[in-house]
Parts: C-alpha cells; structure tokens; sequence
C-alpha cells in the first residue's frame, strides 16, 4: 500500500498542468481502490468544481459546480472530514447532477484536501453496490489526500498563474521590510525540457558551451553521489552513477554533441535528443525501460539547467529583478549584483535565516516561506513584493501598480526625513543617551554606513568573508580584511565575531551534513575543535587590532564555561606567539561572548569573571527558547521575539549583567525593529545593534520618547499572554505619541 501511495503522489507531483495531475490522479487512485468510479473537485471562489473524473461524464468536467452549503461533496468540505456513506441517495444532503450520469451509485467516500488548514478540494470515490467503504479503505484515501495537498495547491497556482491575466496572490512570511516593483528572475525554477529549435553557424562556440555544461553537470551529480555514499545508500547512489554514464560520448552526451555538430545550438540539441530518446522508451512494452524514459528527461533539465542559469546571471544593469529562488544563501546574495536586486522572495528559510538578516543588511524587501513558488512559471513576470505583509502580488493591474508606487515615494518620504536627524546622537527626551551600532558582514559600503551615524560597528560577521572565498582565506587576507573594517570605523568600537558558520551558513568548500544543525557543530564547537584554523583567525584579529582600543573579540554559540576558558587559551597563546615573534606593541582587546544559548542565562555571575561583555543574540535566543526553527516556514508564525517569556529572559539578562557589572548589548534583529528597540530601552538596554538600513529609524525614534515614561509600557508588556498582545500594546502607545508612522 505504501508503494501505491508513493506512485500515485509521485505520478501527480512530476505532471506538467493541473488537469494532467488530475486525471492521472482519478485513474490511479480508482485502480488501486478497485472502485468503479473517482472524481475531484477543485475549491475555486467557494465554489466546488468537478475538475477530472473516471466513472461519471467526462463532459461535465468543468461544468459542474456547487457551493460548499450543497451536496455530499460539500459536506466534506464544510466539515473538513470524510463522508463515508453506504447508500448516498438516502442522505439528505444528496444532490443529484443529472449531466454526471451518476445514477448507478451508491457506496459513497468523500475527503477534503486540506493544506495549511483551507480546503483545496475534495476526492470522491463511489460504486454501484451499497456498501460501506471499510476502515483500510477509508485511511487510504485519507492519507492519499493529505500526501496530495501541497502538490495540488501548488498545480493549482500554476495554472492561475498561467491561465488568468489578474494578478495572483502568494503569500509568504515578511523577512526585509519594504515594497518593490519588478520583473521575476528564477533561479532553480523548472527548465523545460522542450525548448525551441535555433540553429546556430558558430558550432565551436555551441561546442565549447555544451562542454562546459555537461562538465558542471558531471560535477554536481558527482557531488551529490558522494553525500549519498557517506551515507551508505546504494541505492541512491546508483541511480547518480548511471546518470553519469548517460554524460559519456558513447551514450546521450555523444548524441548531444553530434546534434551541435549538425548545426542546432546547444540548448537545442540537448531537447531534441532528450525528446527523441524519450519517445523510443516510452514506445516499448518492457516496464523496466519505459521507466528508463525519466532518466533522460531528469538528466536532460540537468544540462539545460546548466546551459541557461549561468548565463542568465549577466544582467542588464538598468533593469533591477526581483529575485526568485528556492533557497537564497548568504553567498548569492553578497554575490548579486545590488543595483539589479530589487527584492528577494524565497520557498524555504525563515525570517532570521542567514540569508533574511544579510537581505535587511542590503535594505532590499524579502519573502520567506512562498511554498511551491517554482512550479508557478512566474519567470520574466512583473511582480509586486509587499514585504511589509509578507505578499507576492503577480501580474497586478496597472491600477494596483500605481498605488504601490504612491507607497513607495511615501516610504523614502518618511526615510528622508528620518536621515535628516541620523547625524544627530540618539537622545532620550529625558536625556538618556542609546549608542547605536551597526551590524556587518560585507566590506563594502562599511565607511559610508559608518560616516551615517552609527556609534561603531557593534557586530562584525567576520564569516561573511569566509563564505565568498573558496578556501579557507589565509592569516594575511584575514588580517587585511579586518584592517580595512577597522579603518572605515575610523576609531570608533568595532566588536568582531569568530568564525560562526553551521547551521543557515554553511561554508562551499567545508560542507557539514547534519540532521539537526542549529543544535549541532557551529560556531565556537567548530571553532574550537579546529584550533588549527582558530588560531589563524585571533592572530589575524590581533594584528589588525593593534593597540587594543578599539576591537573588541566576540565568541559565538557558547554554551558552556569550559568553551570560554578554551578560548581564553587560545587568544592567549596567539597574543604571546606575536607580542614575541611579531609586535611588541600588540595589546590584548576585550572579549566577549554571545548570548544566546539559554543555559548561559543561568550562569552571568560565573561568565562575569571570565569576559568583559557579552552580546545578546535574539535570534538564536528566541529560537532556542521557544524550540522553534528560524528557517522552517511551517513554524514560523511560533517564531516571536516579543513573547512575554522573551522579553522576561531578556529583561533578567540585563538586570543580571547590571549586578555583576557585565557590560551588556543586543546585536539580534529585535534591536533595529521600532517596537523591539522601544522595549529593550524600557528594560535598560543603552547599546543597541542594527542593520544600516534602521539606523535612521531608530535614531528618530528615540529621540522622541522618554526612557522614564516606558515603565508601565514594560511593566504591562511582560505581563501579557503572547506576543500579539504586546505588539498591539506597543501599537498602541506608538500611537499615543504620535509615532505611529514609524512602524510603516
């Protein structure tokens, strides 16, 4: 039965249109549950919709409708269970469709497909004998629809997407605030297997093209063979190995160069070898080799994939994209071009992934979260992002273009007359004065970032470097990347963090494989069972740092006492190893560590003997304590940095750090959000670290509250039952000042 499911669910999900998915999807699904008829209804505007059908009239697919309040069909979907009848003319519900000639039945099983808690549709399956369809059958069906959901959800946007010139909305979970109009760039999107027929004179250059693409294609299934190998699944791995064989001159990857030779571009040797092969296989009786007809299909999308994505990276520089993509990791965004990326939206990673955080650091609006986004064909269409609500508007009118345009002018309205005051040192009406830092990670723009009003660079992400080079970058680069950083804060503080990669930030020529791995090898684990590469990275710190003044040394992902002590050695050793060999000059900086493992909430007496500061990371804090992953979009409205269990641990850090005379900031996201940074400085938080892009914000804001007047704001904040509540509640307050413009 389990191989049936996954037949029928992989059948559905490899199905190029809806309908296709649909009829294969009736047809199997009777089949397997030896029934004599299976239909589906798709919910479309509150309406049901008999959309595919193998037992009633096929010519009342389409034409057959019913509001959810009519009908056993409905039922289903009102109640959001199975209907599971023995003789359904004697229901009261029973409506009968005289165009679906379903007269003969009476044995009656509805299920709903639900995805994320809405009714995409319904299956139905009926035979003429009345009878109770039984427990297994019922389960069955159950499970099948429940398999199905994403998969006919996302089928259906496709076709919406395809079919209809008003805009669709996807909607997703806000990453980057911010609104952006522009045509869609998709990376990893589905490659079509049929391109067009383009002949081509120049066949060297066709040549050299399909070289290097079946080369890069060699490369990444070897690649992916490897892993799978590690993890000892042969079976996996047989299955790269005989794609690879396919690249061989003596099969398909002959066949697509003698194809360029007779004068066809590559793009189109590769389909119509692809497409000739597949209709041979697909011809024959032996099951065996018909289902070798995937295999050239699958290795064909990898070629193109290949041929076409790498060369679509070579943009027009007067034509800002908005790019789309499965997963945006930290690397392609400091890689793509800034001046054509006018906003980000994404299938996976959650809001405080690596890849949201550096998309803020850039100031350009992100979705997370939009699931089964590539299967749409949004390719080259114009889209609006209105990050702000975590929505994806595709093909909006030109009316709804019009208006998000006045909102864009009064959004770098409000940001013109913030900056106004950026120069301006952030104030409290009662003067208390907030120093507000900048988080970085790419070296460009730091200067003028810095010369912008921040008070110092309060969180350098010294792995952003890591992650552009293709190695390990030697003790020399790293110092002189980290000389450059401290000369643009031209001698303001610069806090520097460790290594801290694992997790959302892997490194390209260090893969880790873990199953778990926010709770796995990163950060100062990594760091400190590679001394090797750690005494590298303090050496370099050390060096850049000179006379100690401005750096300070950050250690991330602590969670132990004995973790500090190690590195405490290490940075003590690499300081003697110098002050001998290099300078005598060099001055030990200060040290700290990130908050954000919340055992060591419970340990600041102990930690205040061992380090000068430390930094409260609110991501991680926030994820660990709510056991929440920030980058599963499944979970991600658990995600919330202003649970009142949040705001407690963090109101007691500070008190905490106060009474043993730690020295304390908060480098998280939670800093730069209006709301966030109102609440931090109600508990006493006086050094706060943002991205640029709310720097100016913040400042603004600040300036015009009084730190003595956000007690009871506080007080009545952690006293409330989840984080709504306290949004609303510091909406409410923003309001009463007048500041209600600041949240936009």
């Amino acid at each position: 039965m389990l191989n049936t499911l996954r037949d029928i669910t992989q059948a559905v999900a490899s199905a190029h249109s809806l309908e296709t998915a649909l009829e294969v999807l009736v047809s199997s699904t009777k089949a397997a549950m030896e029934t004599q008829c299976c239909s589906i209804y798709i919910l479309e505007e509150q309406e049901l919709v008999l959309s595919a059908t193998d037992g009633l009239e096929k010519s009342a697919v389409g034409r057959v409708r019913m509001p959810l309040t009519e009908g056993l069909v409905g039922l289903a979907a009102q109640r959001e269970e199975a209907v599971n009848l023995a003789d359904a003319r004697l229901h009261p519900r029973f409506k009968l469709f005289p165009e679906v000639a379903e007269e003969e039945y009476r044995a009656f099983l509805a299920v709903p497909i639900i995805y994320q808690k809405a009714v995409v549709g319904v299956i139905v399956v009926q035979q003429a004998s009345a009878r109770q369809f039984s427990e297994g059958e019922e389960a069955f069906l159950m499970t099948l629809a429940a398999q199905l959901a994403m998969a006919v959800r996302g089928l259906k946007q496709k076709a919406q997407v395809s079919s209809h010139h008003q805009q669709i909305l996807f909607q997703g979970t806000s990453a980057s605030n911010g609104i952006a109009i522009a045509y869609a760039f998709v990376l990893g999107g589905e490659i079509p297997l049929e391109q067009p027929d383009v002949h081509s004179d120049d066949i060297a250059y066709e040549s050299s093209r399909l070289t290097t693409a079946m080369v890069r294609c060699k490369e990444a299934i070897g690649a992916l063979s490897q892993r799978f190998d590690r993890e000892q699944d042969d079976e996996v791995v047989s299955i790269f190995n005989a794609l690879q064989l396919l690249l061989d001159d003596a099969s398909l990857g002959g066949e697509y160069a003698r194809e360029v030779q007779l004068g066809w571009a590559a793009e189109s040797a590769v389909s119509r070898v692809s497409l000739r092969y597949i209709q041979q296989f697909l011809a024959m009786e032996d099951p065996y080799l018909k289902e070798r007809a995937s295999d050239i299909r699958d290795l064909g999308q990898k070629v193109l994939r290949q041929l076409i994505e790498p060369e679509r990276l070579e943009l027009e520089p007067d034509k800002p994209v908005i790019l789309i993509t499965r997963e945006a990791d930290a690397t392609m965004l400091a890689e793509f071009p800034r001046q054509k990326l006018a906003g980000i939206v994404t299938e996976l990673g959650g809001v405080n992934s690596h890849a949201a955080i550096l998309a803020r650091a850039l100031g350009v609006p992100a979705i997370t979260g939009v699931e089964q986004l590539l299967s749409a064909n949004i390719d080259q269409k114009l889209l609006v992002v209105n990050a702000s609500r975590g929505q994806l508007l595709v093909s909006p009118s030109p009316a709804i273009v019009g208006e998000y345009r006045s909102l864009i002018s009064a959004q770098k309205a409000l940001q013109r007359q913030y900056a106004q005051e950026l120069a301006l040192p952030s104030v409290t009406l009662d003067g208390s004065r907030i120093r507000l830092y900048l988080n970085a990670g790419l070296l460009s723009g730091v200067a003028s970032e810095i010369a912008e009003g921040a008070d110092g660079i309060g969180l350098y992400r010294t792995e952003i470097p890591f992650m552009l080079q293709q190695r390990f970058p030697s003790e020399s680069e790293q110092v002189k990347v980290y000389q450059q950083v401290l000369s643009a804060a031209s001698g303001r503080p610069v806090v520097m963090r460790t290594l801290d990669v694992g997790g959302d930030k892997p490194l390209p020529y260090f893969p880790i494989k873990e199953d778990n791995p926010f709770l796995g090898w990163r950060g100062i684990r990594l760091s400190l069972d590679h001394p090797e590469l750690f005494l590298v990275q303090l050496r370099a710190m050390l060096q850049a740092g000179g006379d100690g003044k401005q750096l300070s040394i950050l250690l991330p992902m602590v969670s132990n006492l004995d973790e500090i002590d190690q590195s405490l050695e290490y940075l003590q050793q690499a300081y003697v190893e110098l002050k001998n060999d290099v300078n005598s000059n060099i001055v030990m900086p200060r040290i700290g560590i990130m908050l954000e493992v919340p055992a060591m909430l419970y340990q600041l007496d102990d930690v205040a003997k061992r380090v000068d500061f430390v930094s409260v990371g609110s991501n991680d804090l926030t994820q660990y304590l709510l056991a929440v992953d920030r980058n599963n979009p499944r979970v991600s409205s658990l995600f919330d940095s202003y649970h009142p269990g949040i705001l407690r641990a963090l109101h007691q850090a500070h008190l905490d750090c106060r009474y043993h005379k730690l020295d304390i900031s908060i480098c998280g996201e939670l800093a730069g959000e209006p709301m966030g940074a109102i609440l931090l400085v109600a508990m006493g938080y006086d050094q706060l670290s943002m991205n640029q892009g709310s720097l100016a914000r913040i400042n603004y804001l600040l300036r015009r509250v009084a730190r003595a007047d956000l007690d009871q704001l506080l007080a009545k904040a952690l006293s409330l039952s989840n984080g709504f509540q306290v949004r609303e509640l510091v909406k409410e307050y923003l309001n009463q000042q007048g500041l209600s413009t600041i949240l936009n």
